[in-house]
């Protein structure tokens, strides 16, 4: 059984147009058959039927369709672990009628704005105030033992790179804040001006991926020697000037390596994301899926060898038949990451770094 529209087909000409533009994705767990396939396509026209084209989640229709079938029984649990702008979880909520969300966000602006959007499905939707890394206690909050499906959808959400006063984005003259959770006290802003050089250029290498981090770590230094360095126009001023210029010619605006490693240092999203995977994994009920969107290599890096590590038979190779308790606990539904469709590139340009791994499980871990 699958996740279905109770309404019937209501999509418009030029929704089914948009519909089959979308590329279509292999799919490993051999989740193909004819009848199979009609339920999911009827779940994602249901999921996209109201969503406003302005503000589509990233691959809106492949999440709809990795996840909607661990979520068509009565009183399934479906954990959105970024809750954002709640556009994912409305999507499967409209499009699996017997689940139940429990919405988590370290951000309490996006807790509210998802609670009003998501108001028609009052009696279905928890919603808790927590990094992702406490899913299980979320689920605990929610009264439920184990997941269904789980979404991480990582990085920066829209809201946060919208609203200039956040100081998320280097487009907009802003206090250097960066803050995810606001109740937090660390800052980009007590990083660049406080932080001694070395462990700045780390950040910048490590986490935004930066060649020239050095060089942008010591110009910084120089600026806040005559002062505080608190604006982000400033900043990403500073941090063209500091790259050199053949560099500066390619690769979008000079800044945005920098700005990557200062929001993932204030918001410890790395060492948060270490712990978060095997956590939620470790609540998903069998038969549950796990999709992770990750924006940057780093993200895609750890999902990779998290979910990986626990879809492999690990049997020693010396022995002639697998052991029952060695055989994989997940299977993953995405062959290496999956990348969004072209269309949905040229729609939504915040797509275009995005990469989606999906797993389900399939075994519980022999302590169990």
């Amino acid at each position: 059984m699958r996740c279905t529209d109770s309404g019937g087909d209501r999509d418009s000409v030029e929704e089914q147009q948009r519909m089959g533009d979308n590329r279509q994705h292999e799919r490993p767990d051999g989740d193909s058959s004819p009848g199979q396939g009609q339920d999911i396509d009827a779940s994602i026209r249901a999921a996209r039927e109201g969503i406003d084209p302005l503000h589509v989640p990233v691959m809106l229709d492949r999440i709809v369709e990795l996840l909607a079938p661990a979520l068509s029984r009565p009183g399934s649990v479906f954990v959105d672990g970024t809750l954002g702008l709640g556009g994912h979880s409305e999507a499967l909520l409209k499009a699996c009628p017997n689940m139940r969300l429990v919405g988590v966000d370290r951000d309490t602006s996006a807790l509210e704005r998802s609670a009003e959007r998501l108001a028609p499905y009052a009696d279905r939707t928890h919603f808790v105030h927590a990094v992702y890394s406490d899913i299980p206690r979320a689920l605990d909050e929610a009264g439920a033992k184990e997941a269904d499906a789980i979404l991480l959808d990582l990085g920066v959400s829209s809201p946060q790179l919208d609203e200039t006063d956040r100081g998320f984005a280097y487009a907009h003259d802003a206090p250097l804040d960066m803050r995810m959770d606001r109740a937090q006290t660390l800052t980009a802003a007590e990083v660049v001006n406080e932080y001694p050089v070395a462990e700045l250029t780390r950040v910048l290498r490590t986490y935004g991926e930066e060649r020239f981090a050095s060089r942008v770590a010591r110009a910084i230094e120089r600026r806040r020697a005559q002062g505080r360095l608190d604006s982000t126009r400033e900043l990403a001023e500073l941090v063209r000037e500091a790259i050199p210029a053949a560099t500066r010619r390619t690769g979008g605006h000079p800044a945005k390596r920098t700005f990557q490693g200062l929001r993932i240092e204030v918001n410890a999203e790395l060492s948060i994301l270490k712990e978060t995977l095997p956590a939620a994994v470790s609540r998903l009920g069998l038969g549950g899926r796990i999709a992770v969107l990750s924006y940057h290599s780093l993200e895609d890096r750890l999902t990779k060898k998290a979910l990986s590590a626990l879809a492999v038979d690990t049997t020693p190779a010396d022995l002639p038949v697998p052991l029952p308790d060695s055989q994989p606990e997940l299977r993953l539904l995405t062959r290496g990451s999956e990348l969004p469709t072209d269309e949905e590139n040229e729609r939504n340009p915040r797509a275009q770094s995005a990469r989606l791994r999906a797993a389900e499980r399939v075994r519980w871990p022999s302590r169990q």
